[in-house]
């Protein structure tokens, strides 16, 4: 056997966790930095002034762009390293992807002309209000059909064009809303002026009420999904080794809600982070290694072990570039006034 024999062995049972964790990282990343600019879409129309709507939108003009690049890798990676799961979800939510991508559109429209234009200023707000809420409501909803499962048949979608529209996927569209707001208003609690830093300690308060009740709803009915996701939280040997995470949720929501009562300027966006991470974790650990539940794993919709180590040979570099330039776009930004973000 050749050195590189016990390595290629194993190639089929590791990169389909490499790939998923990389698409991992990509969806999260996408959900929290686009995430708080579309709660800021959703906060938009509720702004104490139209001065305080100018300030909003100028707080993200230098990154808005930028947080999309995770939404494109996420897509393209799960295209690429797992085609039967694509091929499964993509018929399933033809419909909410393409309104998502219709409210990112108007968004990105909304951000290119609104300070250009003067008499119809107005049609712009709307454009950015309505496509923030739009994509923000259909991201939640493909998150909803998700959890929920899809009915596959021969390794195909064999449901309905609106099996994705259902109670679940309703409330875990307004749920994702409730928590892309509460992000923003922390966002805005640490980049506004006073004025508007008051008005967002408030919206955030009533934020974080909704997030928790949410939380709270979706831990008791998941569970009710599947019998796998109850039986692996409740089964007693796991209750013991999975309590940290609803316990360090629980903990985590009651030092935000003390950092709003406190008005302090960092913690409450970065404690949502958390919340969101936590969360994320939960998710995970619910459907872990389910890529298209409740029948389709991670190594059942991967593509060919050669295709994916090709792949991997151009993700290694570019990860590592992509979060550079990120991090770096919001050290540069981050002080810029609304002047200097559209001049």
């Amino acid at each position: 056997m050749t050195a590189s024999g016990p390595v290629t062995e194993f190639l089929p049972v590791i990169l389909p966790l490499v790939w998923g964790a990389i698409l991992a990282l990509a969806v999260f990343l996408y959900v929290l930095l686009g995430g708080y600019d579309l709660g800021l879409g959703a906060l938009f129309p509720l702004a104490p002034s139209h001065e305080d709507r100018d300030a909003m939108m100028g707080s993200v003009a230098p990154f808005w762009d930028g947080n999309e690049t995770w939404l494109v890798m996420g897509g393209g990676g799960l295209l690429a390293a797992f085609p039967l799961a694509y091929a499964v979800m993509m018929p399933a939510l033809y419909l909410p992807i393409i309104l998502m991508l219709i409210g990112l559109i108007l968004r990105g429209v909304a951000f290119e002309f609104r300070f250009k234009a003067e008499r119809h200023r107005w049609m712009w707000d709307v454009a950015f209000t309505s496509g923030s809420i739009l994509a923000a409501l259909m991201q939640g909803v493909v998150i909803g059909a998700f959890v929920q499962g899809f009915t596959v048949v021969d390794s195909k979608f064999a449901g309905g064009a609106f099996d994705w529209l259902t109670p679940f996927s309703v409330v875990t569209a307004i749920a994702l809303l409730s928590g892309y707001v509460l992000l923003s208003a922390g966002w805005l609690i640490m980049k506004a002026d006073e004025a508007l830093r008051a008005w967002a300690y408030d919206v955030a308060r009533y934020a974080l009420i909704a997030v928790a009740a949410f939380i709270l709803i979706f831990s008791v009915w998941t569970p009710l999904l599947h019998p796998e996701i109850a039986a692996r939280w409740f089964r007693p040997g796991n209750m013991v080794m999975l309590s940290p995470v609803p316990l360090a949720t629980a903990a985590t929501l009651a030092a935000l809600w003390i950092a709003l009562k406190r008005r302090q300027r960092y913690a409450p966006f970065l404690l949502g982070v958390v919340i969101f991470l936590l969360c994320y974790i939960g998710l995970a650990v619910s459907l872990f290694p389910y890529i298209i539940p409740p029948s389709i794993t991670l190594w059942q919709a991967a593509a060919a072990p050669e295709s994916q180590l090709f792949m991997l040979y151009g993700a290694v570099p570019i990860l590592p570039i992509i979060l550079g330039y990120t991090a770096y776009s919001y050290y540069v930004f981050w002080d810029a006034t609304e002047h200097d973000a559209y001049h």
